[in-house]
């Protein structure tokens, strides 16, 4: 397929990448609305306004179209989250920052983290079983882990599985999701506050008051 013959490779640049976006975004929205079989190139086309053709000069498939959805909404929770989190100066508080900004990372974001979970709970997952098309989840609970471990070493956490905790963590997150597109008066900064609290609680040592 031919585009149109910009002057400028510069400009032809940008406005790939723009375009790219612009699919990016009808791919997160479609998969979100429809689930991710039912996203097909051409529901993803006519959501965006533009042919299946133009889809396919920028994305050799479905599946990189797939990863860069998942690509992007990754980018966005670490842009809510990371700067959050490393600026806590103890485990709990990190703990306490980790949970409460997960959460607001799926309020900003509700398309992004429904395509996500779409996606992951897809035959998709277990056709290919490629590792980034698994939504970052087994990397999030192993990066939990280790945080919750790193915390006991330093003293703030009691002694308590951290495998376990994490995996509890991050189900009790993971569940929100669905809370949030089934439920319009969700408070969600409340709910991330009870839900922060709650295993502040389960992790700190007992003789804390």
């Amino acid at each position: 397929m031919q585009t149109e013959n910009w002057s400028s490779g510069q400009e032809l640049s940008f406005i790939e990448r723009a375009r790219r976006a612009q699919i990016v975004e009808a791919a997160i929205e479609t998969i979100a609305a429809s689930g991710y079989a039912r996203a097909s190139l051409a529901r993803i086309a006519k959501r965006a306004g533009i042919s299946k053709g133009v889809i396919s000069y920028h994305f050799h498939g479905k599946e990189e179209l797939v990863r860069e959805v998942i690509k992007e909404a990754i980018a966005k929770a670490y842009e809510v989250m990371v700067s959050q989190v490393s600026a806590q100066q103890s485990y709990a508080a990190a703990l306490r920052a980790y949970i409460e900004s997960n959460l607001a990372y799926m309020a900003a974001y509700p398309k992004h983290v429904l395509a996500l979970l779409n996606i992951s709970t897809a035959a998709y997952m277990e056709r290919h079983k490629d590792p980034k098309a698994a939504v970052g989840v087994a990397n999030a609970v192993d990066e939990l882990e280790q945080m919750l471990r790193r915390g006991q070493h330093a003293g703030e956490f009691r002694d308590f599985s951290p495998r376990v905790m994490a995996v509890t963590i991050r189900n009790a997150i993971d569940a929100v999701p669905i809370m949030l597109a089934t439920d319009s008066t969700l408070d969600v900064e409340k709910y991330a506050r009870e839900l922060a609290t709650t295993f502040e609680l389960a992790t700190r040592k007992h003789n804390e008051v």
